[in-house]
């Protein structure tokens, strides 16, 4: 007889909250429910009370019930750009050995006390038959109160969250192959977020501050008119050169080829300082990312194969909540990675 493990994954987006529940059956995980909402007010990092706090938690726990969510236990999502994450090398050391060194290692690799942060750590690699021999770890640490802040959101929605992560460890586990070098870039509304994902082990990482609101900006700049209808204009048009007169794609490109450059300095660092393996592909997810002519302009701009994240493709999925779902798949990536955590 199998035994039936819900879990369920929340991603609280600078503009959008999802929620995803799989259930595990023997080796298979079966999508249960989802939901998606959109909430504007400041992100959770900025709040500096508990009734901002609260009005959160609320919205959130209406989509937990909305969606019809089974199980009060959660596993949520830190961003990234709250979060500080690094790759470093020990010597052939024991697992216990490196738990007590990474917390001597930590103070020169965070820029904040060590007593203020909470402190993970991931071994990526034992390399006996290097020369010298040794282990690559990844680590990652986050301000305790940005912890807190995002803890007491989810209690105030009546929730139990049981496991945090950063927003890339759960893509890379709902994105990544388990077999190659890839890239990971996920498109939000505030920041773009870069990963190398090795074998399915998240290997690096780097957040940058542009992203969908900073194409928005460039429409309502470039074409004088107000937010909301440059954010229409950009989710209709996009990088279309055969619409408006290519009027929208021109002042989208200048903020493209931005991105598209940091991701190139993001893989020369991880191959010149990491001595990392060249990716091969590159998957894009994030709401930003459904944009018309992101992937051939991404493409023409980094010569690579730039494929789109499917968040449900290690989850079993009904075909008729396939077709509904699609339009939104983009957003999924990290609310699906991290209801898989097992």
């Amino acid at each position: 007889m199998y035994l039936y493990t819900a879990m369920v994954g929340i991603d609280i987006g600078s503009k959008t909250i999802k929620i995803v529940e799989v259930e595990k059956e023997g080796g298979i995980f079966s999508l249960t429910a989802s939901g998606v909402v959109g909430y504007s007010g400041i992100t959770v990092d900025k709040m500096i009370d508990d009734k901002e706090m609260a009005s959160l938690g609320q919205v959130i726990k209406k989509l937990h019930a909305e969606a019809g969510i089974s199980s009060k236990d959660v596993v949520i999502s830190i961003p990234e750009p709250l979060v500080f994450t690094r790759t470093i090398s020990f010597p052939l050391l024991t697992d216990t050995e490196i738990a007590s060194a990474v917390k001597w290692e930590a103070e020169q690799y965070i820029p904040i006390p060590v007593s203020e942060a909470i402190i993970q750590h991931t071994i990526l690699q034992r390399n006996e038959t290097s020369s010298p021999p040794g282990v690559l770890v990844l680590l990652v640490a986050a301000p305790r109160t940005v912890v807190e802040k995002y803890v007491k959101v989810i209690q105030f929605a009546g929730l139990t969250p049981i496991a945090i992560e950063t927003e890339l460890v759960a893509l890379a586990r709902s994105l990544a192959p388990s077999d190659k070098t890839v890239l990971l870039v996920d498109m939000g509304a505030i920041s773009t977020n870069i990963a190398i994902v090795n074998k399915g082990m998240l290997s690096f990482s780097r957040s940058i501050p542009t992203a969908g609101e900073a194409l928005t900006r460039a429409v309502t700049q470039g074409l004088a008119i107000n937010a909301q209808q440059a954010e229409e204009y950009k989710k209709t048009y996009g990088l279309e050169a055969g619409q408006l007169e290519g009027k929208i794609k021109n002042v989208l490109d200048p903020v493209m080829r931005l991105i598209a450059d940091e991701i190139k300095k993001a893989v020369n660092y991880y191959l010149q300082e990491e001595k990392g393996e060249t990716p091969g592909a590159l998957i894009v997810s994030g709401g930003t990312s459904g944009m018309p002519e992101v992937i051939s302009t991404l493409t023409k701009l980094l010569g690579l194969e730039v494929l789109v994240g499917n968040p449900f493709s290690r989850i079993k999925v009904d075909p008729e909540t396939a077709k509904k779902l699609a339009p939104y798949a983009p957003l999924y990536g990290v609310a699906a990675g991290l209801a898989l955590r097992e």
